[in-house]
């Protein structure tokens, strides 16, 4: 049984862990993850969710295999978990994720590399690595430092404490609490309005955002007009601009437009 399933429903995209309760990431984990964004890739998706079936979005990575495994298995296994993770958190498309119950280890750091976060009030945010004597292992605690600063990461990676969604968002690392029985569909109904949006624009966001998250405001900087001034080519643009312009000569407001994200 695959413990990840991915569907494709005309602008949107839905990737589900389907391992519950725990929803831990199995084996078949990294291979199901990287058969997702391949198909996902190539589809007419606009927009990504990410959720979870059961009460809880995920305890993270099966850890059993570990106790015996060698140091060169382990390194291996680890490499491409965090390729195909990777390669989810580079998705030219924005990834929404709707979290309940539980999100701790791996689950977390998976969480993490979505665009926009909506918790449900009672969602709980977790480092448990501490408590087995390991660090995060997919990245965990530098992407909460780069949201929520390095004492906050440094703090909850030192105590492994149950972080609530309300304490999440305060500290900037989540978007969005939601009441939990509206997560998934305020989750998809954000997911569809952005994907009736200008998708490339989107994805240029998201590329200097990932600039910025590397090499700071001169990296971004010196991406920009690369990957910006292309957008004058593209149908969206040059409907909004015309739109726009005719709208003003006229002394009207600016229609709102169906972008067609090419």
């Amino acid at each position: 049984m695959p413990v990840l399933t991915h569907s494709i429903d005309g602008d949107v995209a839905t990737i589900v862990l389907d391992n519950p309760p725990q929803n831990r990431f199995a084996p078949e984990f990294t291979q199901e993850l990287s058969d997702s964004v391949d198909a996902i890739t190539r589809s007419p998706a606009r927009a990504v969710v990410l959720r979870a079936e059961g009460p809880d979005f995920s305890y993270g990575g099966d850890f059993r295999p570990w106790v015996d495994a060698d140091r060169t298995g382990l390194r291996a296994d680890f490499d491409l978990a965090m390729a195909a993770i990777n390669r989810f958190e580079q998705l030219p498309l924005p990834v929404v994720a709707a979290v309940q119950g539980l999100c701790f280890g791996g689950g977390f750091e998976l969480a993490l590399r979505a665009d926009i976060i909506l918790a449900a009030e009672s969602a709980r945010f977790g480092h448990p690595e501490q408590s087995l004597g390991i660090v995060t292992l997919l990245g965990g605690i530098h992407r909460v430092a780069e949201r929520a600063g390095r004492a906050r990461a440094f703090e909850w990676a030192l105590t492994s404490e149950q972080v609530p969604a309300s304490t999440m968002a305060d500290a900037g690392v989540i978007n969005r609490v939601v009441p939990d029985d509206e997560l998934r569909t305020e989750a998809e109904a954000f997911a569809r309005k952005i994907a009736q949006g200008p998708t490339r624009a989107h994805v240029v966001h998201k590329a200097l955002l990932r600039a910025w998250a590397t090499g700071g405001i001169p990296a971004a900087d010196q991406h920009l007009f690369d990957l910006a001034v292309p957008l004058f080519e593209t149908e969206d643009v040059k409907d909004g601009l015309a739109s726009a312009a005719k709208a003003l000569k006229e002394g009207r407001p600016r229609p709102v437009l169906p972008f067609k994200g090419r």
